[in-house]
């Protein structure tokens, strides 16, 4: 780093330069510690030590060179500044052809970068709930083409191909899977009450000597509840068989990554699969990618083919510098106030309109009924009303999780980020498509 006072000494007054370097090593502090401890910091950074550290480190990458010819056919040319600055520099990639997490022999600064982001993500997931994680890789895919990598892991590692799939109503998930190459064995879930739940009796009996994998879930709308990961593991181990956990909005919620750490800890866990924008607000495109074993996230990130786009990485790395350890946990705190709030005044809408909340285990959403209520009205009245997010489905929809739920519902969520006012705006736009859409008035 240059020395400002051995430059200036000779121009500035001694004691304004000791003050001005002062101020200097203050704001470069942050990234001293970041770079010697490699762990999420306590309090969020500010934008322009953030910009100032990636600008640091993309000026590292040889498309930054004054002096430098570049003949290949990929340096990291861009068509305009703005394309430029929507990647703030960081336009070469990480990765090489053969493993996602190598260095990049043209890009030592976005190598450091995604090395950075790799180990705050274990960190914070290590903090989050999951002690037992050791390694973790962030890839530049959403969570279904994550799944569908971590399971072609599974195939090649055990020479089998069929996955069990406690059934989740969504698409991604299952397109990742056929997309490796799979086939899917879904185990239909059961309703006991008001909860669509999955039978560990029918998970083992689904399980044969082509089985290469369960893929299990944690988080999805009501009535669907969290699978039972901890006896999924355990079955796992008896069996010999990789247990993936779409885990896709686990990380905002404390009661969810116990059941992680529980899994773990009794039984066989082989990769969990997170998303970047659902639990750290950033845009969507990347995936965290957690294991128990560091050997099998280094066998995901070789079966990586090419390169990989940096921006999901930068904007990731960007999230938890911004956010720090206290930030996100405030978030958790408000999201389980939120999700408080929303249970009592959608119970209070559905008292007053003849209908009634759903008994289901959902720590993010709640559902409630819409028997007296023509159910696809009240959907589109709520998109009239301006309110995205909420999902109306009748008793055989796709998206119910079993072959048939006992009442049409409407689900909302207080997921990490939403605020009181939206769950006020939108409770209050619920009542006002409930007087609306009454079967019988």
């Amino acid at each position: 780093m240059i020395d400002i006072e051995e430059l200036l000494k000779n121009e500035i007054p001694k004691h304004m330069l000791k003050r001005a370097s002062v101020t200097l090593r203050a704001k470069l502090k942050p990234i001293r510690l970041l770079i010697e401890h490699r762990r999420v910091p306590e309090k969020g950074w500010d934008d322009d030590v953030i910009e100032f550290f990636l600008t640091l480190l993309s000026w590292m990458d040889t498309d930054k060179d004054p002096e430098g010819a570049q003949v290949g056919e990929r340096e990291a040319r861009v068509a305009s500044q703005l394309v430029y600055n929507l990647a703030h520099g960081f336009c070469h990639g990480v990765g090489r052809s053969g493993n996602l997490t190598a260095p990049q022999p043209k890009a030592v600064g976005s190598s450091l970068a995604y090395l950075l982001t790799n180990r705050l993500a274990l960190d914070m997931l290590q903090r989050c709930g999951a002690p037992n994680l050791n390694s973790t890789c962030v890839l530049p895919l959403a969570t279904g083409m994550a799944i569908g990598l971590s399971v072609s892991v599974a195939r090649s590692e055990s020479k089998k191909h069929v996955v069990i799939y406690p059934r989740v109503d969504h698409k991604s998930p299952l397109k990742g899977m056929q997309l490796a190459g799979m086939n899917v064995k879904t185990v239909e879930p059961e309703v006991d009450g008001d909860a669509v739940r999955t039978s560990m009796k029918k998970v083992r009996k689904a399980i044969d000597a082509k089985t290469a994998a369960i893929v299990s879930t944690t988080t999805f709308f009501p009535p669907r509840e969290p699978d039972d990961v901890k006896a999924i593991a355990k079955l796992a181990a008896e069996e010999g068989i990789f247990h993936i956990i779409n885990n896709a909005y686990g990380v905002q919620s404390r009661q969810i990554m116990k059941l992680i750490q529980g899994a773990i800890d009794a039984g066989r866990v082989d990769l969990i699969i997170q998303s970047t924008d659902k639990n750290f607000l950033t845009p969507v495109g990347g995936t965290i990618l957690a294991s128990p074993s560091p050997r099998l996230i280094e066998k995901v990130s070789q079966a990586y083919a090419g390169r990989g786009s940096a921006a999901p990485i930068i904007q990731f790395l960007a999230a938890l510098l911004s956010l720090g350890l206290d930030g996100y946990e405030r978030l958790r705190n408000e999201q389980e106030i939120n999700r408080q709030m929303l249970e009592e005044h959608v119970k209070r809408v559905a008292d007053k309109h003849g209908e009634r909340l759903l008994d289901v285990f959902n720590p993010i959403a709640v559902a409630m009924t819409l028997n007296q209520h023509e159910a696809k009205k009240v959907g589109h009245y709520m998109y009239t009303l301006r309110v995205t997010g909420p999902r109306v489905l009748e008793e055989t929809d796709f998206g119910i999780c079993c072959r048939r739920y006992h009442s049409p519902y409407i689900t909302v969520n207080a997921a990490i980020g939403s605020t009181k006012e939206d769950i006020q705006s939108a409770t209050s736009a619920l009542e006002k498509a409930l007087r609306h859409t009454r079967k019988y008035a």
